[in-house]
């Protein structure tokens, strides 16, 4: 796991090795200064030798100095490393994200994505910062310090030796214990992203029904969550310090006691004191510094399982490998397909169908909520994949085709009509990124967007703005009807997508299409029985099944369902 999430480095690489190379000079120079001041203070200061005293504080000054330099280039190169590495990680993940297919999106949840993004890979990019710092310095310190110190006095030494256990033993149960706290915090932080997420995309909604006493309640109970897990995980990480400080105010005093009494009987110099106190603070430290780093560690452990999962996750839909056949109509046929959402056999949104449909064919579907019309013709440009039985489009199976292949030759307007930060323009050339000026107007027209937009004093540069806020719904399905035309699909499906335009419009568009799609095959999913009564064919469904299949005046016939529906809906337009 750690060595895939690190493989993101990449061309950082040189700054993550010469940041801890520049560390080694600056921990040199740190560890190189008590033995100068003792020096200063036992052969200057003590004899009274004002030359010597000045020409080693110059030294002195000399090795502070570079000391400085190293590590302010250390400082430089780490940082750069960490942001590289944070961009190149939320690159891979975003990369991943855009291959999974809706069932794996579901898995995680958008919110969920979110913060993966964000608050997890910053909390690796701290954690590897402090990483190559810290990792490094600390040990090369330790290690030189406790050299040091061994060499002037190894009997005091063993003041330190034996603290050093404690510590250790310290930093394992915390370690064991805060990782499984922080988990749970991260996925609080899931659940309140979630609900700003939900929050803002419905705020019309929420205002419109007065509900925002509601939400700042259910909100703040959110954050309350949040910060009851952050406080149960750091209330056992803050521990660190005091124990660092408990041991080290400790090591210190006793080390006065000791070594003050054997600079009283002349065992010890009192330059050499001094400079064993400094080396026992430098050993502290790297304790000190290396338990920050484990503090880091478990915060990131946590973070690091989350963005791991993103990165090994399979699509659930991908391209065969070596597919190459091209969609050579706009046929689709539907062989004893099952489908479950959660592929499971005893829970079937659709079940057993058997639908066969010519090239240029228009469909219209109808049926009542829940009746999965919308998961039938998902099927097609294979955002989900069947649980048993075969979907052809243009007489091959979906899973035979390369993914960008199929969905080139299929648009779909969607029930929820997304658009995007950018302008009108920019928006409809999704569709086709090479359109021209006159074949976007052209799908405008008919799509009967154009006559809106040129009311808009910038035209077809006006700028949406995030989710096109300042368009109504109907304009905005028709500008993703538009969107879809660009494509010059051979099948296009429209998912309910006239529902929020009036009936005239609604005629217009139909019209157009008959003229515009002659021979593209028209999934048309509707509500109204006026949007599909003209099609070729009309499938019923209700339950998941097709209940019946024929023209509008056959289905008045022999349906009943179908017939209920338009009677209610005769009945309401009479009355």
């Amino acid at each position: 796991m750690y060595k895939e999430i690190l493989s993101y480095v990449g061309k950082y690489k040189k700054q993550a090795i010469l940041s801890p190379l520049a560390i080694v000079g600056e921990v040199a120079m740190e560890v190189l200064i008590p033995m100068v001041m003792a020096k200063i203070i036992d052969n200057g200061i003590k004899a009274g030798k004002i030359s010597y005293v000045a020409g080693m504080g110059l030294l002195l000054v000399g090795m502070a100095l570079v000391s400085l330099f190293f590590g302010a280039i250390a400082g430089r190169l780490s940082a750069v490393a960490a942001m590289g590495f944070a961009k190149n990680l939320r690159g891979a993940m975003f990369r991943k994200v855009q291959d999974f297919s809706f069932s794996n999106v579901d898995k995680f949840s958008t919110a969920s994505l979110t913060t993966r993004l964000t608050t997890d890979v910053t909390n690796i990019q701290n954690a590897f910062m402090m990483f190559i710092r810290t990792a490094f310095r600390a040990p090369i310190m330790l290690v030189c310090a406790m050299i040091a110190a061994l060499k002037m006095n190894a009997r005091l030494s063993m003041v330190f030796v034996c603290a050093l256990p404690l510590l250790a033993l310290s930093l394992v149960l915390i370690m064991t214990k805060a990782h499984p706290r922080f988990k749970l915090m991260l996925t609080n932080y899931d659940n309140m992203n979630g609900r700003v997420q939900e929050n803002l995309i419905g705020i019309r909604t929420v205002k419109a029904f007065v509900r925002e006493d509601y939400e700042i309640k259910k909100f703040t109970q959110n954050t309350e969550n949040v910060r009851a897990a952050q406080v149960n995980a750091e209330k056992l990480v803050i521990m660190t310090m005091p124990i660092m400080q408990l041991v080290m105010y400790a090591s210190i005093v006793s080390i006065l006691w000791f070594g003050g009494n054997m600079a009283v009987k002349g065992n010890i110099e009192t330059g050499e004191l001094s400079s064993f106190i400094t080396y026992v603070s430098q050993i502290l430290m790297s304790l000190m510094m290396l338990s920050f780093m484990f503090m880091m560690f478990i915060i990131s452990r946590a973070s690091i399982q989350r963005i791991y999962e993103v990165l090994t996750e399979e699509p659930a839909v991908k391209s065969p490998a070596g597919a190459d056949i091209k969609v050579k109509d706009g046929s689709v046929e539907f062989k004893n397909v099952s489908f479950s959402y959660f592929n499971d056999p005893n829970n079937l949104a659709l079940t057993d169908i058997n639908l066969k449909i010519a090239s240029g064919e228009t469909i219209g579907i109808i049926g009542g909520t829940g009746s999965s019309k919308t998961s039938l013709v998902q099927l097609i440009p294979r955002l989900y994949d069947v649980l048993s039985g075969q979907v052809l489009v243009g007489g091959a199976d979906v899973r035979e085709y390369d993914l960008d292949e199929l969905r080139s030759q299929v648009a779909m307007v969607l029930q929820k009509n997304v658009l995007f930060s950018g302008t009108i323009r920019e928006n409809l050339r999704w569709g086709n990124a090479e359109a021209t000026d006159e074949e976007i107007i052209e799908a405008c027209k008919a799509a009967c967007a154009h006559d809106f937009i040129m009311s808009f004093p910038d035209g077809y540069d006006t700028d949406l703005g995030q989710g096109g806020v300042n368009v109504s719904g109907g304009q905005k399905q028709r500008l993703c009807i538009a969107r879809a035309l660009l494509k010059n699909p051979k099948i296009i499906i429209l998912d309910d997508s006239t529902s929020a335009v009036d009936t005239a419009t609604d005629s217009s568009i139909r019209q157009a299409f008959r003229q515009k799609l002659g021979d593209t095959t028209t999934f048309i999913i509707a509500q109204r029985i006026s949007s599909v009564q003209d099609a070729d064919r009309i499938i019923v469904m209700d339950k998941g099944r097709i209940v019946d299949i024929g023209n509008h005046e056959e289905l008045l016939g022999r349906c009943e369902i179908y017939r209920e529906v338009y009677d209610s809906q005769q009945k309401g337009a009479d009355e």
